[in-house]
C-alpha cells in the first residue's frame, strides 16, 4: 500500500502498519480470550527505553503541577497525558503492529486510540481499587475497550506492579456486586511482573489496579488505551492534534487517532 494513500477503514490502517493475524500466537490469542490479558516481552529496545525515559522526565519537569491535566491527575502518582503530541518517541507506542493485532483481536471491529498517558506511583503510594475501565458491562455486550501498559521500568512485586484478576473480563457488574472488596488482595489476582520494555495488553473489562509502591523509587509506565470507534475517546485527539504531529505521522496513524 502506498504510504500516502488515504485510509477509510481499520483493516486498511492495520495493513499499512504491517499488522497481520499471524503476529499473535495461538497461545497469545487464547490468553486474551480466556484470561483477559497477555504479556509481550522485548517490545522496546534499550535505546528506545532510554529515549522514552529521558522524554518522560523532561515532560515531568516542564509541566510540573499541570502534568496530566488534559485527562487525569491522581494523588500519589505522577501522570502525563496527550503524549501523542509530546514526542516522536511515543509514535511507536500506539502504532506497534503486535499491539494493534492484540487490540483488534479483543475488539473485533473498528477502533481508535482513546488516549496515550503515563503513570507512575511514587514511593509509599499507588494502590488502586480493582476496577474495569468500562463500568459494569453486561454479558450480552461486545467488548468496548482494551488497554496496554508499557513498562518503562522493571515491574516487581514491591514497586507497585499492576494486578489483574484473570477471567473477570467476562463477568457482569462491578467487583462489589460479587462480594469483592476492591481494595483488598483478590485470591486469584496476578501481578504483572516483567522487565522494562515489556507490554501487558489487557481487555479493559478485566478487573485490574495498581498496587502499593513499597520501594524508594518511582515505577514508570505508559498506557495506550483503545476504544471501539463508536464511542468517545478519553482525550479528543482531533481537538488536541498539533500540526507538527499530524504532518509527521502516516495516514494509517492518523486513522488510529481519528484525526
Amino acid at each position: 500500500m502506498n504510504p500516502n494513500t488515504a485510509i477509510h477503514k481499520i483493516e486498511e490502517a492495520l495493513l499499512a502498519l504491517d499488522v497481520t493475524d499471524d503476529l499473535l500466537t495461538a497461545e497469545e490469542k487464547r490468553s486474551l480470550d480466556e484470561r483477559g490479558f497477555v504479556l509481550f516481552t522485548g517490545m522496546l529496545a534499550t535505546d528506545e527505553l532510554e529515549h522514552v525515559r529521558a522524554k518522560y522526565e523532561e515532560l515531568m519537569d516542564k509541566e510540573g503541577m499541570n502534568a496530566g491535566k488534559e485527562v487525569h491527575q491522581e494523588e500519589g502518582t505522577r501522570r502525563l497525558s496527550d503524549l501523542v503530541n509530546k514526542g516522536e518517541c511515543f509514535d511507536r507506542v500506539y502504532t506497534h503492529p503486535k499491539l494493534l493485532a492484540a487490540i483488534y483481536h479483543v475488539l473485533q471491529r473498528e477502533f481508535m486510540l482513546s488516549s496515550l498517558n503515563a503513570r507512575d506511583a511514587i514511593p509509599g503510594a499507588g494502590l488502586q481499587a480493582l476496577h474495569a475501565d468500562w463500568g459494569a458491562r453486561q454479558e450480552h455486550e461486545p467488548f468496548h475497550v482494551c488497554n496496554s501498559i508499557w513498562l518503562i521500568d522493571d515491574f516487581t512485586r514491591e514497586n507497585g506492579a499492576t494486578r489483574v484478576v484473570p477471567g473477570t473480563h467476562r463477568l457482569p457488574g462491578y467487583p462489589q456486586e460479587h462480594g469483592i472488596d476492591p481494595l483488598a488482595p483478590h485470591p486469584q489476582e496476578e501481578l504483572i511482573v516483567a522487565p522494562a520494555g515489556s507490554v501487558g495488553v489487557f481487555n479493559s473489562h478485566l478487573w485490574h489496579g495498581g498496587t502499593l509502591n513499597q520501594t524508594a523509587n518511582t515505577r514508570r509506565a505508559l498506557h495506550a488505551y483503545f476504544t471501539a470507534r463508536e464511542h468517545k475517546q478519553q482525550l479528543d485527539q482531533a481537538a488536541y492534534i498539533r500540526k507538527s504531529t499530524y504532518d509527521r505521522i502516516s495516514p494509517a496513524a492518523r486513522y488510529i487517532l481519528n484525526v
